[in-house]
């Protein structure tokens, strides 16, 4: 299911021809046979991509096809086998990341490169901090220009506060107004909308437009195929380290989606019917939590899934977040089959047949440095131990069952959960709450930085659980995605649950309407 223009708040455009004339329009970066390989890894071979003054050049691809290792090498985090890269039409070598970025070179990459506990505005110009004539750093010219850049962005992000304190989508906010700092003539941007707010992406996309009138070239990364339409000019597809073609931007989704997998994919609705029973799983009433959380209630049914829709800072995460008991509550009932949680923690949940799949899989869901087979059994230990010692061959087995029943892509069970893709790595964080035998399921962005294909598969999973009698309750940003999931669907807004609608009876302008405080 694709997005509408109308869902972005912006009109549909015109192609190629209405963007300006491709013809004559100076490269600023060309990459010439490009091969790069690790151990038992091809990751590129001979790829040719260039990129012209003021173009949004978009990279599409699934995961491991080969876009953030080209992009590595761009931004001189890896160096190349062969080869070679050009930028204005000179040759260059670039050695490192300082020297990348004085070419020109900034990139903003998907996982955030952030330092938690600095001020908003000390991270955008952590390293190049502008001093007083005494040596000391000068505070308030950092502030003054950190509110600049983010205003630029529209923004409203208060620049003394530390970024742990921020969302998501704030942060996401953060390395744009710090890759604009460097005044970057090359911006690379790996998923920059990931974790946005459809507001927040008509203000990205206006910014990026804004930068183009200034002559500044975006290579555009994104799994969001219904994103690229509004603001592409050309489109590069990527597969198993190699260049499919190069595209203009009015190409058919369908036949893009042809070249990034090898085959058609569905994108119609993949819950036929609803598996709901009427026994109900999980029931919250009256819960409220500080500012965050107002007098909310909901429940979810046996064999049925049920999302949490509203823009970002709604209080979505915070719910799932109190319901699961990382966060305490101030009052109200969190019952998980019929029984009241006292003081809701994660240890009771689990032991309550409860698992939380979280928007941040790799900070919050794996165990990175730890192979494959360690992360699936890490949340229940006790299945595959006896008097406090492991039975590796259970392990191993469960990690097995794991990578046949999920479908999860690894070279061995013993492999490092960090070298794999972000759709094999997002089954893993499924395949460890499986083992628990989770009747209740919580995904928060289940499909985040996931490519298409790895989407479908997911979906399909969802799809497979939610019918075998698993109850599932999930939070998306991404209105196709809950068109094409879900059964019923709750609206917040502010806090507060606005709106609970059916599958049937609902639409993305529906939603947003709900979720943004407009009329229905």
């Amino acid at each position: 299911m694709i997005k509408s223009a109308a869902s972005f708040g912006i009109a549909e455009r015109g192609g190629i021809n209405e963007r300006g004339k491709q013809m004559g329009k100076q490269t600023v970066l060309r990459a010439e046979k490009i091969n790069k390989e690790f151990p038992g890894v091809k990751a590129l071979s001979d790829v040719t991509f260039d990129l012209l003054k003021g173009e949004v050049h978009v990279l599409l691809g699934e995961n491991g096809a080969g876009k953030s290792t080209l992009m590595k090498i761009i931004s001189g985090l890896y160096s190349i086998d062969s080869g070679s890269l050009y930028i204005d039409e000179e040759k260059v070598n670039i050695k490192n990341t300082r020297h990348a970025q004085e070419l020109g070179i900034s990139i903003i990459y998907q996982e955030f490169n952030l330092i938690p506990d600095l001020t908003v505005a000390q991270n955008i110009f952590l390293g190049r901090e502008p001093l007083k004539k005494n040596g000391c750093i000068d505070k308030q010219a950092i502030k003054k220009r950190a509110k600049e850049l983010l205003g630029f962005l529209k923004a409203n992000i208060d620049t003394d506060i530390k970024v742990r304190s921020l969302g998501v989508a704030q942060q996401q906010l953060v390395e744009v107004a710090k890759a604009l700092s460097l005044d970057a003539k090359i911006l690379i941007m790996d998923e920059p909308t990931a974790a946005l707010s459809e507001n927040e992406i008509v203000n990205l996309f206006d910014t990026i437009r804004r930068l183009k009138d200034t002559g500044v070239s975006i290579i555009y990364i994104s799994h969001r195929l219904q994103e690229i339409k509004h603001i592409g000019d050309r489109i590069t597809v990527l597969r198993d380290g190699m260049v499919i073609g190069t595209k203009g931007i009015d190409t058919d989704l369908d036949e893009l989606i042809r070249m990034m997998v090898g085959r058609a994919v569905s994108q119609e609705r993949v819950r036929a019917e609803s598996t709901a029973k009427d026994k109900i799983v999980l029931e919250v009433k009256n819960l409220c939590r500080g500012k965050a959380l107002k007098d909310i209630s909901i429940n979810v049914k046996e064999g049925e899934i049920v999302a949490l829709a509203g823009l970002v800072g709604a209080g979505r995460t915070e719910l799932v977040h109190a319901i699961f008991g990382i966060d305490k509550i101030d009052s109200g009932e969190v019952n998980i089959n019929g029984e009241k949680v006292e003081k809701p923690n994660p240890g009771k949940c689990i032991k309550r047949k409860t698992g939380l799949l979280p928007e941040s899989r790799k900070e919050n869901g794996l165990s990175l440095t730890l192979p494959m087979y360690m992360n699936v059994t890490q949340a229940a230990l006790k299945k595959i131990s006896k008097s406090g010692i492991l039975n590796l061959k259970k392990e191993k087995c469960a990690a097995h069952e794991a990578v046949k029943s999920l479908n999860i892509s690894c070279p061995t069970i013993k492999r490092e959960v960090v070298f794999l893709s972000g759709g094999n790595q997002q089954k893993v964080v499924l395949g460890k709450w499986l083992f628990t035998e989770s009747d209740l399921l919580i995904f928060d962005e289940p499909t985040r930085g996931i490519d298409v294909g790895a989407r479908e598969e997911i979906y399909h999973i969802m799809n497979r659980l939610a019918k075998s009698g698993v109850s599932i309750l999930m939070i998306s940003s991404d209105l196709p995605e809950i068109l094409t999931i879900a059964d019923r669907i709750y609206v917040m807004r502010e806090g507060r649950m606005v709106a609970e609608l059916d599958h049937k009876e609902v639409s993305q302008e529906r939603i947003i309407s709900y979720a943004s405080g407009g009329k229905e």
